[in-house]
């Protein structure tokens, strides 16, 4: 079982007890990045309600995720790439023969 530490933050004008099995440094820098998001939203002046500031903070951090998870199916596309351009420089006793080996290559 995991030990999980409770960590006091502020988030806008509340503070919060967090119970979290991550390490309380990593707590406290979610909580500050949350935090932040949110007075980015108040910057912006036009919403008042505090659920609807929450709310767009949400979507705007959901929106960094996403874009953060296709930079990686990106990278992670031209990896796959590179790596069957690097097999194909490889002696063909030396090539893998396995779900990476190009097709037509008698490895």
């Amino acid at each position: 079982m995991t030990k999980r530490t409770v960590v006091r933050v502020r988030i806008g004008s509340d503070e919060y007890a967090l119970r979290s099995d991550r390490s309380e440094e990593h707590t406290r820098a979610v909580a500050a990045y949350v935090d932040q998001a949110l007075k980015d939203v108040q910057s912006m002046g036009a919403v008042v309600e505090t659920h609807k500031q929450a709310i767009l903070a949400a979507l705007a951090i959901a929106d960094e995720l996403f874009a953060a998870r296709q930079g990686a199916g990106d990278v992670a596309g031209r990896l796959q790439s590179l790596t069957v351009g690097l097999e194909r420089l490889l002696p063909p006793g030396k090539r893998p023969s396995g779900a990476f080996a190009p097709e037509g290559d008698a490895g």
